[in-house]
């Protein structure tokens, strides 16, 4: 069993910056490859961002490429979402995934189907 919690979400103003924290808990967090997912209101829950178990293979949905960045903190058991020079489109639900098997390639790390855990969200709103 594993808990994820995520924080961070808040009301920002385009081009601006957030950095989202998922602390996990119930196991290992090192042997945890970690996922961001988002879903706006009408529409699919969309990949962001994962990264592999020790942190150095990540991968980047092409609309957040080159803004956002994942990291991760194994003895904090946390994974961040830097969110940087936020636009209209990233406001959303922010969610926090995890499973135990490797994030392979990124067509099976961008599947929400491939997480077995997940976190309750954290919104994000952008504005002007």
């Amino acid at each position: 069993q594993v808990q994820l919690v995520e924080s961070g979400g808040g009301s920002v103003q385009a081009g601006d910056s957030l950095r989202l924290s998922c602390v996990a808990s119930g196991r290992t967090f090192s042997l945890l490859r970690m996922g961001w997912f988002r879903q706006a209101p009408g529409k699919e829950r969309e990949f962001v961002a994962a990264l592999s178990q020790s942190g150095s293979v990540t991968y980047y949905a092409d609309s957040v490429k080159g803004r956002f960045t994942i990291s991760r903190d194994n003895p904090k058991n946390t994974v961040y979402l830097q969110m940087n020079s936020l636009k209209h489109e990233d406001k959303a639900a922010y969610y926090c995934a995890a499973r135990t098997q490797a994030l392979v390639t990124y067509d099976f790390a961008s599947k929400s189907a491939e997480y077995a855990y997940w976190g309750q969200g954290t919104q994000v709103t952008v504005s002007s």
